[in-house]
């Protein structure tokens, strides 16, 4: 689970709700973090919050060490910025590959 929370929903729902020159405003954005991951929740989740989303689907979720032993860098390939360009080249490497 990552524990970040999208810089979108920081700008809209944190930020305009604080005094940035206080001096407890970290304080303030570790309850307001808190409270995002444990209480708010999520659409995108289906209605869950974070913690019950990754509580649900930790058992399912590897360990660190199981997707070091699993990866495979041969099968990576170099990945284009643009994002239309990438997917182009990925069709072609498949066609190379048949």
């Amino acid at each position: 689970m990552c524990w970040a929370h999208h810089q979108q929903t920081d700008l809209q729902e944190f930020y305009p709700t604080v005094d940035l020159r206080d001096p407890e405003l970290d304080d303030k954005l570790s309850q307001w973090q808190f409270h995002y991951n444990f209480f708010r929740q999520h659409s995108s989740l289906g209605g869950k919050t974070p913690i019950d989303f990754a509580s649900e689907h930790s058992a399912s979720a590897p360990f660190w060490d199981q997707v070091e032993a699993l990866y495979d860098e041969t099968k990576e390939r170099i990945r284009e910025q643009a994002y239309w360009r990438d997917l182009r080249m990925a069709k072609l490497a498949r066609k190379n590959k048949t």
